[in-house]
C-alpha cells in the first residue's frame, strides 16, 4: 500500500482530505489519472487489450476546467501511449481533438505537457501502418479555418509530419487543406506565415514531380485566391496557377476561363514579381493549342475578356482586347456566336483614354467585319455612336476611321459610310460627319490612294464610279463637295457649285468651312491645281476669298 500511495504526489494526498467539495473533487480527478497512467505501465503487454476503459476516462479529464487536472491528463495519457504505442491509434482522432484545443490552453504547463504528448503522438503514427488518413482529412479540414496562432502551428505541423510520411499520401488529399494552407499566408505571426509558405513549397514540388495530380479542385481554390487583397498570398497563387498551366493539361481546360480571370488582373498588380508571373502565366495560357478541346468554354472566355474591357488598369484592358482578337482569329464562329455580349462593350471603350487601347478596340471591330453582314453592323453602328458623341467625334473620329481604312480596305470603309450618310435625316450631324470625312480624305496618308482614284475620276471608270459614290452624301457640306470636285479636278462642276453658293445666304458656318478650305487648296494636296493655275492662267474658283469678301 505505501508504494501504491508513493505514485500519487503528497499535494494530492493532501487535497484529497480538503475542506473544500471542488478541491477533493479534483484532487480525485488528478490521483485517479495517475493510477490509470500508473496500472497501464504495470500492465506493460497486457495494458492494450483493457485501453476502452484506461483511455476515455483520461480523455474527458482534457476538458476540465481546472488546468491541474488538463495537466495531469496530458502526462497519463503521455505515459499511456509511451506503454502502448501504436494500440492507442484507435484513439486517434480522439486524441487529436484534445491535442487541438489544448495547443491554445491559457495555461502555460499545461500547453508544454500538451507539446511533449503531441510529440509523442507523431513519432507513434509516422511508425505506425494503423493510421487512417481517410478517416484523419475530414478532422483536418474542419479545423484548417481556425484563426487562433497556436491551433495553426498545430496544424500545419501535422501537415508537415504526415507528409514526410512515405506510406501517407497527403497530396493526394491536398485539395481538402489547401484553402487552409493558404488562408495562413496572410497570417500577422511571421513565424505561421513561414510554415505556411513551407508546407505550400513542398507539396508544389511534389506536384511537379508527381504523374498524377488533381488539378481541377486546386485550381478553384488557387482562382479565388489570386484576388485576395494580401500580396504573398496572391504572389503565391499566381505562382501556382503558373506552374499548373505549364503542368495540369487537359484536367485544366475547363478552368481557363476562371484561370484567365485571375491572370488579367494580377497583369496590372501594385507589385512587380506579381506582374511578371502573371504575364508569363498569360502567355502560356495563350500559347496552348486547345483546338476545341472537350470543356473549352469560349464563351466563359469572351465573357471574362470583356468584364475586364472595365478594368481601372490599362494593361489588363489592352490584354483583355489581345485575348478577343486571339479568340476571334482562332474561334472566329463561336466567339459571333456572343457577338451581341461583347459588341456595345466594345463600342463603349472607343472613349478610352489611352490610344493603344483604342487602336486595338479598332482592331477586334475590324476582325469582326471581315464579312460584309457585319462590316455594315460596324459601320452604321460607329455612325450611330458619332451622332450621339460629338465629343467622340471630334477627340477619336480621325483615328477611328482612319484605322479602319487600313484595316478593313479604304475604299470600302468610305462608300459604306457615304451610303448611310446619303439618306441621314440629322442634316447637322451629316454635314459635321461629311467635313470630318472630307478632311481624312483630304489629308490622311491611310488614303492616299483614294485620292489618286479621284484624281483619275475623268478618265478611269472606277475612278467616276467612287467620285459619284461619294457626291450625293458629301453635297450635306459645300465646301467639302467643292473639295471633293476639285480632287476630282472636275473644275467646272467645281465653278457652278460656288456660284450657286454666291446666290444664297452666307452665314457664320459656311465662312468657317470656306476658310478651311481655302486653307487647305494651299496644302500639298492641291499642289497640282495651283500648278494648273500658273500654267493655264487663273482658274475663276480659286479666287473664293474675293467672292466672299474674306
Amino acid at each position: 500500500m505505501g508504494e501504491r500511495i508513493a505514485v500519487i504526489p503528497a499535494s494530492v494526498l493532501r487535497n484529497l482530505s480538503d475542506k473544500l467539495y471542488e478541491k477533493r473533487k479534483n484532487a480525485a480527478l488528478e490521483g485517479g489519472l495517475i493510477g490509470l497512467a500508473a496500472a497501464t505501465v504495470g500492465l506493460t503487454s497486457e495494458a492494450a487489450h483493457h485501453l476502452e476503459q484506461i483511455v476515455p476516462p483520461v480523455l474527458k479529464a482534457f476538458t476540465d476546467q481546472d488546468s491541474r487536472v488538463r495537466f495531469y491528463a496530458c502526462e497519463a495519457l503521455y505515459n499511456i501511449a509511451k506503454v502502448v504505442r501504436e494500440d492507442c491509434i484507435v484513439f486517434f482522432n480522439d486524441i487529436f481533438n484534445v491535442l487541438c484545443k489544448l495547443a491554445a490552453d491559457s495555461d502555460t504547463d499545461v500547453q508544454s505537457a500538451a507539446h511533449l504528448l503531441d510529440r509523442l503522438v507523431k513519432d507513434i503514427v509516422t511508425e505506425s501502418d494503423q493510421f487512417s488518413i481517410e478517416e484523419f482529412i475530414p478532422l483536418l479540414r474542419e479545423r484548417m479555418n481556425v484563426l487562433n496562432p497556436f491551433v495553426r502551428q498545430f496544424l500545419v505541423g501535422w501537415i508537415t509530419v504526415l507528409d514526410s510520411v512515405p506510406d501517407i499520401d497527403m497530396l493526394g488529399f491536398l485539395p481538402d487543406f489547401l484553402d487552409g494552407l493558404f488562408n495562413m499566408l496572410s497570417d500577422s505571426s511571421h513565424e505561421i506565415r513561414q510554415q505556411a509558405d513551407s508546407a505550400l513549397s513542398e507539396f508544389l514540388q511534389e506536384i511537379k514531380n508527381s504523374p498524377s495530380v488533381d488539378y481541377s479542385r486546386m485550381a478553384e481554390i488557387l482562382v479565388q485566391r489570386a484576388s485576395s487583397p494580401d500580396e504573398f498570398t496572391r504572389l503565391t497563387a499566381i505562382t501556382w496557377i503558373n506552374d499548373f498551366v505549364k503542368l495540369g493539361g487537359d484536367q485544366l481546360v475547363p478552368y481557363y476561363a476562371d484561370i484567365l480571370g485571375a491572370i488579367l488582373p494580377c497583369i496590372s498588380d501594385t507589385e512587380e514579381k506579381i506582374r511578371a508571373v502573371a504575364r508569363e502565366t498569360n502567355e502560356e495560357l495563350r500559347g496552348i493549342k486547345s483546338e476545341r478541346t472537350e470543356g473549352f468554354d469560349v464563351g466563359a472566355m469572351v465573357s471574362i475578356a470583356r468584364r475586364q474591357l472595365y478594368s481601372e488598369w490599362e494593361r489588363t484592358r489592352i490584354e483583355a482586347l489581345l485575348w478577343l482578337l486571339f479568340l476571334l482569329n482562332r474561334y472566329r464562329t463561336e466567339v459571333l456566336y456572343f457577338l451581341n455580349d461583347i459588341f456595345e462593350a466594345l463600342l463603349e471603350v472607343l472613349s478610352d483614354p489611352s490610344d493603344e487601347v483604342v487602336l486595338l478596340v479598332i482592331e477586334v471591330l475590324a476582325c469582326v467585319a471581315k464579312d460584309q453582314q457585319h462590316f455594315q453592323h460596324l459601320v452604321a453602328s460607329l455612325l450611330r455612336i458619332f451622332q450621339f458623341d460629338n465629343s467622340l467625334l471630334k477627340k477619336r473620329g480621325f483615328l477611328i476611321i482612319r484605322r479602319l481604312c487600313v484595316l478593313l480596305n479604304a475604299e470600302k470603309v468610305f462608300r459604306q459610310l457615304s451610303n448611310i450618310l446619303q439618306g441621314e435625316v440629322d442634316l447637322e450631324f451629316a454635314s459635321l460627319m461629311v467635313q470630318a470625312l472630307n478632311l481624312i480624305l483630304l489629308t490622311s496618308s491611310e488614303v492616299s490612294e483614294l485620292r489618286r482614284l479621284l484624281k483619275d475620276s475623268l478618265v478611269m471608270p472606277s475612278g467616276k464610279d467612287f467620285f459619284v459614290s461619294l457626291y450625293a452624301s458629301w453635297s450635306h457640306s459645300p465646301m467639302s463637295v467643292i473639295s471633293l470636285c476639285l480632287l476630282a479636278q472636275n473644275y467646272q462642276h467645281a465653278s457652278m457649285v460656288i456660284q450657286s453658293l454666291v446666290e444664297e445666304d452666307i452665314n457664320v458656318k459656311l465662312l468657317d468651312q470656306l476658310d478651311k478650305l481655302i486653307n487647305l487648296l494651299e496644302t500639298p494636296v492641291f499642289a497640282y491645281l495651283r500648278l494648273q493655275s500658273m500654267i493655264f492662267g487663273p482658274l475663276s474658283f480659286l479666287n473664293l476669298r474675293d467672292m466672299y469678301g474674306c
